[in-house]
C-alpha cells in the first residue's frame, strides 16, 4: 500500500502552513520525489501532502523540517493517533528500534489501564483493513497473574486475530509494549520487572527527593546512569543537617518533579489498621472516595480520597491519615508508601495527607441559587432506598426542566464523553431504560443503582445532575479494572457504552448483523466506505447503505436501538465536511430475511442486485430489489446483461399465503432522537425531542466556566430550531453553506457528527 509514495514525519513546526503540526505525517509519489530530486539546484522544498487530507493539495515544506520513514516505520507509527504522539516516540530511537524488531511469541510488558502486564506477542499486524493506510498494532497474550486483566480474546470488532482466553488479549501500540529482557541490558543488570515509568528530569528543575522517608527539596544539577542506576544531582534548599547550599545524589526513584507539600513525616506504617478503618466515616463527611482538595503553598491540589487509615510513628498520638490519587502528576508515588502498597494509582499520583487537612471539592459547590433551590426541593438527591420510575422529559416538559444554565449534567475533567453519552441516551428517551432495571451481579448493583438514581432520575425530574455524580460513576468503573484512567483521561463514547452494556450490565447486543451464515453481535456499528464511493453530501441514510454494501452485510434481525458511528479517522480527520441527518432511517431493505417490495412496482421482491447499487439511473439511496418480472426487464439492458441478481430470503409464510398487496408490506423505520458531535477534543450533543421540525435541543456539559483553577464548569441546554431551517434545504442549497456562517449552532450538528443514536418505538416494546 506504500510503495507508491515516499512518506516523511514533520520534525518541527513549518514556517508555512502553518496548521500542520509537528508530527504530521506526509508524502509524495515516488515519481515525483525523483523528479524534484533531481532537480538543479537541489530544492529546498518539497510539495508534500498531509496524510489524511481529503483533497490532494500541496504543500511546500521546508525539507529542514522533513525526515523520511521507511514503512515499518510509518506502520508503527500510524498506530498512534496524534501528531504530538507520534513525534514523541519517533524521537524516542531506541524504543522505536527495538519496536521493529519485535517478533511473535516474544514476552513483553504492556502498559495497560495504568499497569505493567505481562504477555507474549501472539500477532503483530493491522487491526482493521479501513482506512487502507493504517498502523501496526501487537496482539498479545498476558500470562500469569495477568490472565484476565485484558479486554478481548483476540478479536478485534468481528475479525479473529489471535485466539486466547475472554478478557486474556490486548491490542497495543508500540509505545505501550516492551520486551522482558531487552537486547540493550547486559545479563548482570537484566530485572525479572520492568522498570517503573520514570519522569523527564532537566537542570534547572525543582524537585522533591526522599530520604528514610523524609522530605526534601532542591534543584536539579544533572541526571546520570551509574552501574544500571539513574541517579539526580541535586543542589538541596537544606541537607539532612539543616544545611543550605550543599549537593546529594539521589536514585531517580526518590524524586518528585516540582514540591511537593511537606505533609508526610518520619512514619512506621501501621499495616493491621488499613482494614479497619477503611470503610469509617470521617470528620466533614469526607470518605473512600471523596473528592478533596488540599493547600499547599503553590495553590491547591485535587484528588480522590483512595486510603483512610493511621500512620504510627507521628509526634504524639496517631492522626487519621487519607491516600489520594492527585489529578496531577504532583505526587510521591504510585500509591505506596515505605513499600506497603495501600492503594492502586499511576506514577507520581499519590499522596498521604492528614485527613483533617482535606476539604470537599470546591469546584463542585453548587452555586448560591442551586443551593437555595436544593434545601427548598429535597427532592434534589433522590431515596435511594426507594425503587422509583421517572419517564424521559417530554417535549412539552422541556421548556420548563431542561432548558438553561445549571442544566443537564455538570462537566468535570475530561467527562465530556460521559456528559454527553448519558445526556443524548436518557434525557429524552426511553429507548435503553431496560440497562437501569435489568437483573445484575450484585458485584454490578452499585454502578446501576448509581446510573438510576444519582444521574438518570435528577436528569429527569430536575434536570439538572452534580458532577460529582458522573465522577462516582467513573470511579466504580475505575474499581472494576476496566481503565485505571477512567476517572481522569478523556474516552470514546463507545469504549464506554460497550464497557456499561456488555461488560457490567451485560445488555443484550443492540445489533446483530449477518454475513453470510455468520451472524455477529455488537453494540453499536461503525460506518466504513469503500474508497470509489462517490458521495459528497450524503445522508445518514445513504452511509449506512453504503457501508453495509460494500462490507456484504445485512442485519439479522430489526433492532430497537441503533447506534451509528461516522466515518472519520480519529477524533481529527473527517471524511466529509457536512452529513446530512435522517430524521427517519428505513432498514427494511438491510434487512436478511422477511418481505420487501419491488423497487419498480412495488409488489413481492424476489431478487436483489448488488451490480445496480449504484446504477446512477436508479436513486442513490435504497439496495436495488425487484421483483422477477422487473429484474428480468432490467437485466435485458445491455449495460446490465453481465449483473448477477441473488434470490432474495422469503419467509415460506409469505409465501404460502400468496403474492401479497404493496400495502401488505411495512416498512421497518427508525426514528433519529440524538446526535453525539465532537469538536477539538469536546463532545456535545444534539437531542431530537419532538416531532416538529424545530424540536432540537443543544447540550454542552462544560458551556462556561466559574472561577478559573478551583472554579466549576456550568453546563447548559439550550433551544435550536436554527437547525430545521438546513434539514429543508436542498442538497445542492446546503453543500453552498460556509460553516462559520451557520446560524447558531447548527454548524456542529452538520459539520461535527460523531455518533448518531436511532430508536425504533416498535421494536423496542420488546426489548
Amino acid at each position: 500500500m506504500t510503495s507508491d509514495n515516499v512518506y516523511f514525519i514533520l520534525t518541527r513546526q513549518p514556517e508555512n502552513p502553518k496548521h500542520i503540526n509537528a508530527g504530521c505525517i506526509c508524502y509524495m509519489s515516488v515519481y515525483k520525489h525523483k523528479s524534484t530530486t533531481k532537480k538543479k539546484p537541489p530544492p529546498s522544498k518539497f510539495p508534500v501532502i498531509p496524510l489524511g487530507s481529503y483533497s490532494s493539495v500541496d504543500y511546500e515544506i521546508e525539507l529542514s523540517c522533513l525526515e523520511q520513514l521507511s514503512e515499518q516505520e510509518l506502520a508503527l507509527l500510524l498506530a498512534l493517533p496524534e501528531d504530538a504522539e507520534r513525534l514523541k516516540w519517533w524521537k524516542d530511537e531506541k524504543t522505536l528500534h527495538t519496536a521493529l524488531e519485535l517478533t511473535e511469541d516474544t514476552a513483553v510488558t504492556v502498559e495497560e489501564g495504568g499497569e505493567e502486564l505481562r504477555g507474549i506477542i501472539r500477532y503483530i499486524g493491522k487491526l482493521t483493513t479501513y482506512p487502507p493506510l493504517s498502523g501496526t498494532f501487537f496482539g498479545i497474550e498476558l500470562q500469569g497473574a495477568d490472565k484476565g486483566k485484558g479486554k478481548t480474546d483476540g478479536k478485534f470488532e468481528y475479525k479473529k486475530l489471535f485466539s486466547c482466553p475472554k478478557d486474556c488479549g490486548v491490542f497495543a501500540p508500540f509505545s505501550r509494549v516492551r520486551p522482558v529482557v531487552p537486547d540493550s541490558l547486559s545479563p548482570s543488570v537484566r530485572q525479572s520487572d520492568p522498570p517503573p515509568e520514570m519522569e523527564e528530569l532537566a537542570p534547572g528543575d525543582r524537585v522533591t527527593y526522599f530520604i528514610d522517608d523524609k522530605l526534601f527539596h532542591g534543584m536539579v544539577v544533572n541526571v546520570q546512569e551509574k552501574g544500571g542506576e539513574f541517579l539526580v544531582r541535586i543542589s538541596t534548599d537544606t541537607d539532612q543537617s539543616g544545611k543550605r547550599g550543599g549537593e546529594i545524589e539521589v536514585p531517580l526513584l526518590n524524586v518528585a518533579k516540582g514540591e511537593v507539600p511537606a505533609e508526610v513525616e518520619s512514619m512506621d506504617v501501621d499495616t493491621t489498621a488499613v482494614e479497619a478503618h477503611t470503610e469509617d466515616l470521617y470528620t466533614e463527611d469526607l470518605s473512600l472516595n471523596s473528592l478533596v482538595e488540599v493547600s499547599v503553598t503553590s495553590g491547591n491540589l485535587y484528588g480522590i480520597i483512595r486510603w483512610i487509615g493511621t500512620l504510627t510513628g507521628l509526634p504524639g498520638r496517631p492522626e487519621t491519615m487519607a491516600g489520594l490519587e492527585l489529578e496531577e502528576d504532583k505526587g510521591t508515588s504510585n500509591g505506596t508508601f515505605k513499600s506497603v502498597r495501600f492503594f492502586e494509582c499511576p506514577p507520581k499520583r499519590a499522596l498521604f495527607v492528614k485527613l483533617s487537612s482535606c476539604r470537599p471539592d470546591s469546584r463542585f459547590q453548587i452555586p448560591s441559587a442551586m443551593q437555595t433551590a436544593k434545601a427548598a426541593d429535597t427532592e434534589m438527591e433522590p431515596d435511594t432506598e426507594n425503587l422509583e420510575t421517572v419517564p424521559p422529559v417530554s417535549t412539552e416538559q422541556v421548556n420548563q426542566i431542561l432548558i438553561g444554565r445549571m442544566k443537564g449534567i455538570q462537566g468535570h475533567c475530561n467527562s465530556c464523553y460521559m456528559d454527553a453519552a448519558l445526556f443524548s441516551l436518557f434525557s429524552c428517551s426511553s429507548v435503553l431504560d431496560s440497562m437501569l432495571f435489568i437483573s445484575t451481579k450484585p458485584r454490578d448493583a452499585p454502578i446501576q443503582n448509581t446510573l438510576l438514581y444519582d444521574i438518570v432520575n435528577p436528569l429527569r425530574r430536575k434536570g439538572f445532575v452534580e458532577g460529582r455524580h458522573v465522577m462516582k460513576l467513573r470511579q466504580q468503573l475505575q474499581k472494576h479494572g476496566y481503565s485505571h484512567s477512567f476517572t481522569t483521561d478523556e474516552k470514546d463514547p463507545e469504549e464506554f457504552l460497550t464497557v456499561i452494556m456488555h461488560h457490567i450490565l451485560a445488555l443484550d447486543p443492540l445489533l446483530k448483523l449477518s454475513a453470510g451464515s455468520k451472524v455477529q453481535e455488537s453494540y453499536c456499528y461503525q460506518i466504513f466506505l469503500d474508497q470509489k464511493h462517490s458521495l459528497v453530501l450524503p445522508t445518514v441514510q445513504q452511509l449506512l447503505e453504503h457501508s453495509f454494501h460494500s462490507a456484504g452485510l445485512k442485519l439479522a434481525e430489526a433492532p430497537s436501538c441503533l447506534i451509528l458511528q461516522m466515518p472519520r479517522f480519529g477524533k481529527k480527520f473527517k471524511m466529509f465536511d457536512k452529513i446530512v441527518p435522517s430524521l427517519e432511517l428505513d432498514v427494511t431493505d438491510l434487512l436478511s430475511e422477511g418481505p420487501q417490495q419491488c423497487m419498480l412496482c412495488g409488489n413481492l421482491a424476489q431478487k436483489e442486485c448488488k451490480d445496480c447499487f449504484e446504477d446512477p439511473v436508479f436513486s442513490r439511496t435504497g439496495f436495488k430489489i425487484f421483483c422477477s418480472t422487473c429484474s428480468h426487464q432490467v437485466h435485458a439492458h445491455p449495460q446490465r446483461q453481465s449483473h448477477k441478481p441473488a434470490d432474495l430470503e422469503i419467509p415460506k409464510s409469505y409465501i404460502s399465503r400468496g403474492t401479497p398487496q404493496p400495502q401488505a408490506l411495512t416498512r421497518d423505520k427508525m426514528q433519529l432522537f440524538a446526535v453525539l458531535c465532537i469538536e477539538t477534543s469536546h463532545y456535545v450533543s444534539f437531542i431530537k425531542h419532538g416531532p416538529n421540525s424545530q424540536d432540537w435541543i443543544f447540550f454542552d456539559s462544560m458551556a462556561d466556566r466559574e472561577g478559573e483553577r478551583d472554579g466549576y464548569n456550568i453546563p447548559e441546554v439550550q433551544a435550536c430550531p436554527e437547525v430545521a431551517m438546513y434539514l429543508e434545504m436542498s442538497p445542492a442549497e446546503l453543500a453552498t453553506q460556509v460553516p462559520r456562517d451557520m446560524k447558531g449552532v447548527a454548524k456542529r450538528l452538520f459539520c461535527d457528527a460523531y455518533m448518531y443514536l436511532y430508536e425504533s418505538t416498535s421494536m423496542c416494546l420488546y426489548r
